[in-house]
């Protein structure tokens, strides 16, 4: 794999590559996916977002489970941490992806905004819809997750 190239060299100061977390939730062979609404086209995703401030990266895939589907999860480990680049924002993405546990839903709990519905789908129901994929690593990890790859938590520190 390639690395992107670099800003020019008076965008450097400004770029900032969009920190993001995402997880892959298996159950009986379907993954939690989520239906979100992306300027008006409905789009497939992990439960995924943005790190926030004071939260470890684990955190933040739990609570963007927990806003997005309504599942609450236990992080198990990491599948992998990602670079890509959007070829429509150009935005640079640093994606933490893990695999977790459902632990119990809250069917009271509000979902985020522009998230449709939660869904459970086949890897394959996944494949059907690539053209609908929020990115190329919606798949990729999925398919990385079936393959086995982990890697511990304690390759993260978080240090506040």
């Amino acid at each position: 794999m390639t690395p992107p190239s670099t800003p020019a060299s008076s965008d450097v100061r400004d770029w900032l590559p969009r920190v993001t977390v995402a997880t892959i939730v298996e159950d009986n062979g379907k993954f939690l996916m989520v239906e979100e609404d992306i300027y008006g086209v409905k789009t497939l995703n992990q439960p995924a977002g943005h790190l926030e401030p004071n939260e470890s990266l684990a955190e933040a895939a739990v609570r963007e489970t927990l806003e997005e589907t309504g599942w609450h999860i236990k992080v198990d480990h990491l599948i992998e941490f990602s670079q890509w680049t959007s070829e429509n924002s150009k935005n640079h993405y640093l994606r933490s992806c893990f695999a977790g546990t459902a632990i119990e839903f809250d069917p009271e709990q509000e979902l985020d905004d522009g998230i449709i519905r939660a869904i459970w789908m086949t890897r394959d129901e996944v494949a059907l819809e690539a053209h609908r994929l929020r990115s190329p690593l919606v798949l990729h990890h999925i398919d990385l997750h079936i393959k086995g790859k982990s890697t511990d938590l304690d390759v993260f520190s978080f240090y506040d």
